[in-house]
């Protein structure tokens, strides 16, 4: 029985013949397989496919594939694409170029948990994988398909396997003009199936989706292009994260300006209320703004809007539970940090913020390292606030020396990092250097102290908290 619905225009004028072409056609075979599906020959089939887009008024596969699934607008080239809307992106299914079977089925699983995880922390509408699995859309048609379905980039890849290696290709292009703007080669060895498509699962996600991802950087290249007055929601977040991760002065109060901005234009965006929460947090321990009990209660107001938005969000889910340890709630912190870590266990920049959150508020500090080396793990194109995470945990922990090295990583215009390592270097007794780097906080954050970040970060784990003043009284001992 055809599936075209009745109700659809032009229907009617479709023979047979026609009809079966245009069902195995909009399904995703080819002109081959059409052709020894139907015992005719491939130019037989283009020929037939040229009437059928005549008659029913379509110029591509997925209008084809629209008007044939009974679709509203079936004549359209695809969903316009609307200025102010948010960037879509488009995962066409891996390409798998190795015959087994097995390894079919694997670049299909590879391929929804790819698209599944996407649309959770990409920050971006993500077009369902039924849909681009029903197009059968071959390499040379992805960017014309990913256009015509509205996508604003498309992912593809391609899998090869043997008995002990795996390669899989990635690539992020511009669905307006094909171009390619990243690409990334991985390769494992086959060990246990799931552990292996888990594993290439949470690389891919967090190299495209993390703060300083693919996507971001290509959507932050293409923002400074366009008149201020143009921005969308999406923009302003994406250039407001980009200035918190300064986690200067300065930047803190622009990146409040730009979340503010995105949510005049949109308040349900979850994640600009996140990170204004955060930029908030940022302000109060950094000493940043004139009143810290007005910074956390603008981070309070911040993260109780993004958790009635979206309680599984793991970002906003740490953000509450860092807000709990300041407001003295420190089971509250541990629930908010349980749920984090079951909503984000594969999201690396949750794993970064749990990892300190962990060695400095609540829950056990043990934790913290395991939690920030599968976050590097997972998310080889770390930026530099997870090397400021990373250096309190090892300062934490006694291990000074390491601390001093990821912290010289991180962001230097920040007080608490340069708090953290100035401490570091009074632990192995290098007095002069914690002297210079003292003297510059004196100099440049006059109203940042080790109390005040003890109480806004906040700081109530009381190891982390002993280690902390322990250090700051010999660095004062020794002025």
């Amino acid at each position: 029985m055809s599936r075209i619905a009745t109700s659809s225009p032009g229907h009617d004028a479709l023979s047979d013949r026609e009809r079966a072409v245009a069902e195995k056609f909009a399904a995703g075979l080819t002109y081959r397989e059409i052709g020894e599906a139907l015992f005719i020959a491939p130019s037989t089939v283009r020929t037939h496919l040229a009437s059928i887009y005549d008659k029913l008024g379509v110029r591509n596969k997925v209008a084809l594939a629209s008007h044939i699934n009974g679709a509203i607008g079936a004549g359209m080239d695809g969903p316009p694409r609307l200025p102010g809307a948010s960037p879509v992106l488009a995962i066409f299914p891996i390409e798998c170029q190795t015959s087994e079977e097995r390894w079919r089925r694997f670049a299909d699983g590879l391929s929804s948990d790819i698209t599944i995880d996407l649309a959770r922390y990409a920050d971006l509408p993500v077009i369902a994988f039924h849909t681009m699995k029903s197009l059968g859309s071959k390499p040379a048609d992805f960017a014309a398909d990913g256009k015509a379905l509205g996508a604003t980039y498309v992912v593809s890849g391609q899998l090869r396997a043997d008995e002990r290696r795996v390669r899989l290709s990635i690539e992020l292009a511009d669905a307006d003009n094909g171009v390619s703007l990243w690409s990334e080669r991985y390769d494992r060895q086959v060990e246990d199936i799931f552990a292996l498509q888990d594993s290439l699962t949470e690389t891919v996600i967090n190299v495209i989706a993390g703060s300083y991802g693919a996507l971001a950087t290509v959507g932050r290249k293409a923002i400074r292009r366009k008149p201020p007055a143009s921005l969308r929601a999406y923009d302003c977040y994406l250039l407001g994260v980009e200035q918190q991760d300064t986690f200067s002065r300065a930047g803190i109060a622009e990146a409040i300006r730009l979340f503010s901005r995105a949510l005049e234009l949109d308040p349900t965006l979850v994640r600009a209320w996140t990170a204004l929460a955060y930029a908030y947090s940022i302000e109060g321990a950094n000493g940043f703004g004139d009143d810290a009990q007005v910074s956390i209660e603008n981070w309070r107001t911040a993260v109780e809007n993004a958790i009635l938005l979206d309680p599984m969000d793991s970002v906003a889910c740490n953000c509450l539970g860092d807000l709990r340890g300041c407001l003295g709630d420190l089971e509250g912190a541990e629930r908010a940090y349980r749920r984090a870590f079951e909503y984000g266990s594969n999201h690396a920049d949750t794993l970064a913020m749990l990892a300190g959150s962990k060695a400095l508020v609540a829950g056990d500090p043990a934790e913290a390292m395991p939690l920030i080396e599968r976050a590097m793990h997972l998310n080889p194109l770390a930026p530099p606030w997870y090397f400021g995470m990373l250096g309190r945990i090892l300062f934490t922990l006694g291990r000074h020396r390491e601390a001093i090295a990821a912290l010289c990583r991180s962001t230097l215009n920040s007080p608490n990092v340069l708090l953290f390592l100035a401490l570091a270097h009074t632990s192995v007794g290098e007095a002069a250097e914690a002297a210079r780097i003292e003297a510059r906080l004196k100099t440049e954050f006059a109203d940042f102290s080790v109390e005040r970040f003890i109480t806004c970060y906040p700081v109530t784990n009381p190891d982390a908290v002993h280690a902390i003043r322990h250090a700051a009284q010999q660095l004062a001992r020794r002025d």
